[in-house]
């Protein structure tokens, strides 16, 4: 047996705040958009250098209030990027953890926790 991968699915309930929130603002690209008919709930793929979220508007999926590491390297620069997007909802911060990483934890507009972890010695 191996695991390979896992892609966390996150609860979104409004397309145009999750399209702001992940792609305007985190940076993420579309992979893949779902609807079994035009105006059912939606189903995104998005994904920045490796790391791959779902994104679903449907009730079954999964609950809102998820939190998510994700391992980054250049979490400097990338906080750098994320507070030079003036984004007008978040300017996150780094926080130093007693467990030996920095950490950058986001709250997308539903609720679901990303925290973009290094370790402190990066």
């Amino acid at each position: 047996m191996k695991l390979v991968k896992t892609t966390p699915l996150l609860r979104i309930f409004d397309e145009s705040r999750a399209r702001e929130f992940y792609i305007d603002f985190l940076g993420f690209t579309i992979d893949f958009e779902h609807r079994f008919e035009a105006d059912s709930p939606l189903y995104l793929g998005v994904s920045r250098e490796g790391c791959e979220l779902h994104l679903s508007e449907h009730h079954g999926d999964c609950c809102p209030g998820a939190a998510v590491r994700i391992d980054t390297v250049g979490l400097d620069d990338y906080h750098q990027e994320l507070a030079d997007r003036n984004y007008k909802y978040y300017r996150p911060g780094i926080q130093d953890m007693p467990w030996g990483t920095r950490d950058m934890s986001i709250t997308d507009p539903f609720g679901n926790r990303l925290i973009f972890t290094a370790a402190k010695s990066e």
